[in-house]
């Protein structure tokens, strides 16, 4: 499977593996790169789709990944014939184990101060070699200049080669963009990956995960906060995403 990007509406998603995804990382990371990492799902694309500016966020991104079973569909229908998911827990956790294989620092930016003990508790546990060089929650409200810089210096004076983020969509990507140039780490959105991690939220079950489900599961369990998200943005993507096909049929567009 090459590693090129295709359309999904607005944003281009990488056709990649899981594997290939967490090679990459890794392969920045050890030259201590600045990069940014979006694990894309519907919720995504259609912020994207709403705000230009928040869409060139995305497609600026250095890699983009397809984390929802409707981004890999639209994948395959253009071409990525076997394209797997590339789930964001997942690729959390392919990324600790080889980063605590190769030494490489790690940081977690975002949640809640509880998550944060508990989700580093449970990697270190899995992981002993785990090195785990920052944690932080920020205030949820924006950042002064000032404040900005300290968390900027403090990463940085870490020796953090990659950090993981959970603001969600789309300030966790906004955040990394922003930091681009002056964090000396891959920045990598995994939304709610750290609760998912720390055993506070339940997953979906692996068959509603595989038949698109998803979505369904985590409403039932936070609907006064998933709502609006999936009862307003899944009906548009799936009529946008049947337009793009349609006008699209026969050829295969690379971004």
């Amino acid at each position: 499977m090459s590693n090129h990007r295709l359309p999904v509406l607005d944003i281009g998603v990488n056709a990649i593996t899981l594997q290939q995804a967490t090679d990459q990382i890794i392969g920045w990371a050890r030259e201590k790169a600045s990069r940014y990492v979006c694990v894309a799902n519907v919720h995504m694309v259609m912020e994207a789709h709403d705000d230009i500016a928040f869409r060139q966020v995305v497609n600026q991104a250095d890699l983009v990944v397809p984390d929802g079973m409707p981004l890999v569909w639209m994948l395959r229908l253009q071409g990525a014939r076997r394209q797997p998911r590339v789930y964001g827990p997942d690729l959390m956790q392919r990324l600790c184990k080889a980063a605590a294989h190769e030494k490489i620092t790690i940081g977690l930016y975002g949640s809640t101060p509880g998550t944060l003990t508990t989700l580093r508790q449970r990697l270190l546990h899995r992981w002993p070699g785990l090195q785990i060089g920052y944690v932080y929650s920020p205030p949820f409200r924006p950042l002064t200049s000032s404040e900005e810089a300290t968390i900027r210096s403090d990463i940085q004076a870490s020796g953090v080669r990659l950090l993981f983020v959970a603001l969600g969509c789309p300030r966790q990507e906004q955040w990394m963009a922003k930091q681009r140039g002056h964090i000396s780490a891959v920045m990598v959105g995994v939304g709610a990956a750290f609760d998912f991690l720390a055993g506070l939220k339940p997953q979906a079950p692996l068959w509603m995960q595989q038949t698109g489900l998803e979505w369904l599961f985590r409403l039932s369990t936070e609907p006064q906060r998933l709502a609006r998200r999936y009862l307003y943005h899944n009906p548009r993507f799936v009529a946008l995403a049947l337009r793009q096909l349609w006008y699209d049929r026969g050829e295969q567009r690379f971004l």
